[in-house]
């Protein structure tokens, strides 16, 4: 009986998350095809790459681990929403994405790579525009429709069933307790995200926050013994350096280095980065690096 009710609030839970979407927003999802939910103001539209079995250095990697691409809305002044987003591609999908966003009258602010050594190789679009949110997602909607379904594209595969959420293979909370935050359990992947907060940017009126792109994150898969890390710093121009030195004193290799927006100020720099090994040494390396964030303007 104790479950039944439990299953009850659960669902009660839900229905209520799902009502306090704006209609508007609802609509955005409808136009997609996609889900999403709205917090802090943001409507975050997921878009994972359920459909491509991707791994990295020969490690099988679950797609909340680095493939799930998005998009987000937020209000800005005047009722405007300002969109930005990061799209998972393969190779095969870039061009034609990208141009079925252009000429839809929407931004292309970054193309890069997240991973060394995986295969397929995957690409990471950022995207960016502003207007109504009904003719965001008609601009939109081209180039989404495209993702999985370029001909011939090289990698696709069947969409993989959810893993289970179950059994964790890593003690999440000694993870947590090391970076001193807590994170999201999604299937095999325990990811921790952290808001750059202290960075007041804004555009069109609108708080640019962690659900807009401005996060540093990382995500571990695999087991206490052996686990992977792999994630995202954003940082200001005086902290890459520091960053860097303390990644690699950690073991961590670096993968990429660069934007994510254009004409932001001050200007955010982001790094990805990735690495093996026991799970409390990687939680440890990854807290190090945050640590540079913290420290006083140099």
């Amino acid at each position: 009986m104790a479950w039944l009710v439990l299953m009850a609030c659960l669902s009660i839970g839900q229905r209520a998350l799902a009502q306090d979407i704006p209609a508007e927003y609802q609509q955005v999802l409808t136009a997609l095809g996609k889900q999403g939910d709205f917090k802090d103001r943001v409507l975050k539209v997921n878009i994972p790459r359920n459909d491509v079995q991707v791994t990295v250095a020969g490690v099988k990697t679950p797609t909340p681990f680095g493939f799930g691409g998005w998009v987000a809305m937020t209000k800005g002044t005047s009722s405007m929403e300002v969109l930005m987003g990061d799209l998972v591609l393969l190779q095969d999908e870039v061009n034609p994405v990208m141009t079925a966003l252009l000429d839809n009258g929407l931004d292309v602010t970054a193309l890069h790579n997240h991973f060394f050594w995986d295969e397929p190789h995957m690409f990471y679009m950022h995207v960016h525009g502003h207007g109504a949110a009904s003719e965001l997602a008609a601009k939109l909607k081209p180039a989404i429709d495209l993702i999985g379904h370029v001909p011939g594209a090289r990698g696709l595969s069947a969409p993989a069933a959810p893993s289970p959420a179950a059994a964790a293979p890593m003690d999440m909370a000694r993870i947590a307790a090391i970076v001193g935050r807590p994170g999201e359990q999604s299937g095999a992947v325990y990811k921790i995200t952290i808001g750059r907060d202290d960075l007041k940017l804004t555009e069109m009126g609108a708080a640019i926050n962690a659900r807009m792109g401005l996060n540093t994150w990382a995500a571990f898969t695999g087991t206490d013994a052996n686990a992977a890390i792999a994630g995202d710093i954003a940082m200001l121009e005086a902290e890459v350096t520091p960053v860097l030195k303390v990644l690699r004193k950690n073991g961590l290799d670096v993968v990429a280095i660069h934007h994510h927006m254009t004409g932001d100020r001050p200007m955010v720099i982001f790094l990805h980065y990735w690495g093996t090994g026991p799970a409390d040494k990687l939680a440890s390396a990854f807290k190090a690096a945050v640590a540079e964030l913290a420290k006083p303007a140099r």
